[in-house]
């Protein structure tokens, strides 16, 4: 572990942020403990540290590589190249010890801000409680991501400039970090303020804290806890976000336009509750770039359209999920090519609709044709990453009542799968007609709704690094990456995209890959640590 000697922050002159500002936009500072969080300027600029580390996690190659291990979709790369991308790497890749590192400094620097926060009680208790509320929340958010990726890790709480790897911590298991998360993020959304007063989702709110709570409720709820009474927990939080007057979260009736706002630097805290956040074309200082739409979006090599590298490609699963007239499929996945010259957006339509050519097909939720920063950097941009939509808390909502009670389908959990599935179908678009003519009907069977809410995520958040979790937790990881082998076969068994991709996915038919192995270097270091199964 790296001793934490900076924070990168950027600096501006007042500290209230409108709803069109970047919170994190702040000149660099260096931090050290004894001589900082003296005043309310270096207590925002050590909270923004925090915040910082997100963009390590999810503006780099996390997001075509990391994250995406699930049936929606595969690497693009030509060759089976190694990596957890493809299910074929060990404890010692890069990759591995890389996420492991930049969740620990996260945590790191929660710890420092929970300990001095309080260090001058004369900064406004309101101020220290609200920056209190926001290291609780991020330090929850990155325990819950390790666990989810490592299983059991060691839960460190208080300010260290050396790793677990130096101080010989055993693992905690996967009930204890889960318990602490819940810990954190309960303490925290009784700090934070309501998202209007924030008026954008680069900052924690209690609409945030309140959706995080449910969507771990969830976690906990499935494998390998089991504990179906979080269920009804999950239930609790995602009402409240959905009731909460203040915040009057609603779906964007616009599908699309939720992806273009992320492009222009549009804040829509209706829809996008909390994002990670970047800025900039990489062209002075003030820049905070991430690899969204470059690395997760369609492939060019046109400037004015701005360049991409098509990171990702489909499953032809994930295209058969969606009904033709769903909205959401040719927005999700690229209907088109981008030229390779010619004004911003220029395309040609892909005519071969054959089964097997659908692997061939990009991510296009995020297109950089619609960025309004000039000139457009060549290989990162300032697109914001989603870690939470309200059509996710519609979502949770409607799984976790389903469970909580005894899978009977109640009309509110239907309304609400319905919701996401009008604004799918464009119903929710004003002059549309015949709304419920893709609704599920009321008298759908438990078996058939429990799927629905499955592959309803599935078509909703499709790329949003929810599936290959969400696929754990059902207890059904394997069943459904075995199904793309299966479809492999059956559609194009010679081509030599579907040898990658057959082997790729064959690649995961081991319950090894429920979760990554601990770093190499840690095991090496820490005498304390614990390897995970068959790894």
């Amino acid at each position: 572990m790296e001793k934490i000697l900076k924070y990168i922050i950027v600096s501006c002159g007042v500290l209230l942020m409108t709803s069109c500002e970047k919170f994190l936009e702040r000149y660099p500072h260096d931090i050290m403990p004894s001589d900082y969080y003296e005043n309310e300027a270096e207590l925002t600029s050590a909270i923004i540290g925090v915040y910082d580390k997100l963009g390590g996690v999810y503006g780099t190659i996390w997001l075509y590589r990391m994250g995406h291990e699930a049936d929606e979709g595969f690497h693009s790369s030509s060759s089976l190249v190694i990596g957890p991308q493809n299910f074929n790497f060990s404890a010692s890749h890069n990759y591995i010890a890389t996420a492991w590192r930049n969740l620990y400094e996260g945590i790191y620097r929660a710890n420092f801000v929970l300990k001095y926060v309080d260090k001058n009680t004369q900064i406004p208790r309101i101020v220290r409680n609200r920056i209190r509320g926001e290291a609780l929340c991020l330090r929850g958010h990155f325990y819950s991501v390790l666990v989810h990726l490592y299983g059991g890790v060691p839960l460190i709480l208080e300010p260290t400039t050396d790793g677990a790897a130096n101080m010989n911590i055993p693992r905690n298991s996967v009930k204890e970090v889960y318990e602490q998360v819940l810990e954190d993020l309960e303490a925290a959304e009784k700090l934070v303020p309501a998202i209007t007063e924030i008026g954008h989702g680069g900052r924690v709110s209690k609409s945030a804290v309140r959706g995080m709570l449910a969507r771990v409720c969830l976690y906990m709820a499935g494998y390998p806890l089991r504990d179906v009474s979080k269920y009804e927990d999950a239930r609790h939080w995602a009402k409240k976000v959905i009731d909460d007057p203040e915040a009057g979260h609603e779906l964007n009736p616009d599908f699309s336009d939720i992806f273009i706002k992320y492009a222009r630097d549009e804040y829509d805290i209706k829809e996008s509750i909390w994002e990670v956040e970047f800025w900039g074309n990489r062209r002075d200082s003030y820049t905070e770039t991430g690899y969204v739409g470059f690395a997760n979006g369609p492939n060019t090599s046109n400037p004015e359209t701005g360049n991409g590298y098509g990171g990702l490609k489909v499953t032809a699963k994930l295209y058969l999920k969606y009904n033709d007239s769903d909205l959401r499929r040719d927005w999700t996945i690229a209907n088109f090519t981008y030229n390779s010259t010619g004004p911003s957006g220029s395309k040609t339509m892909i005519t071969n609709t054959d089964e097997g050519s659908l692997y061939d097909r990009r991510v296009a939720k995020w297109r950089r044709e619609y960025e309004t920063l000039l000139p457009k950097a060549t290989g990162q941009t300032p697109q914001n990453f989603p870690l939470l939509r309200f059509s996710d808390v519609l979502l949770m909502y409607a799984e976790a009542d389903f469970y909580a009670s005894g899978e009977q389908i109640n009309p509110l959990a239907l309304e609400y799968i319905n919701l996401v599935r009008r604004r799918g179908f464009g119903k929710l678009l004003p002059g549309a007609t015949d709304i419920d003519a893709y609704d599920l009907p009321a008298s759908i069977d438990p078996a058939t709704f429990e799927r629905e809410i499955r592959d309803e995520r599935m078509r909703e958040l499709a790329f949003e690094q929810m599936r290959k979790f969400d696929l754990i937790r059902w207890g059904v990881f394997m069943t459904e990456m075995r199904e793309v082998v299966d479809m492999v076969n059956v559609m194009s068994p010679s081509s030599s995209t579907s040898q990658h991709v057959r082997e790729r996915f064959e690649n995961a038919l081991y319950s090894r890959h429920l979760i990554w192995p601990i770093p190499a270097v840690e095991i090496m270091m820490n005498r304390a640590m614990k390897q995970n199964p068959n790894w």
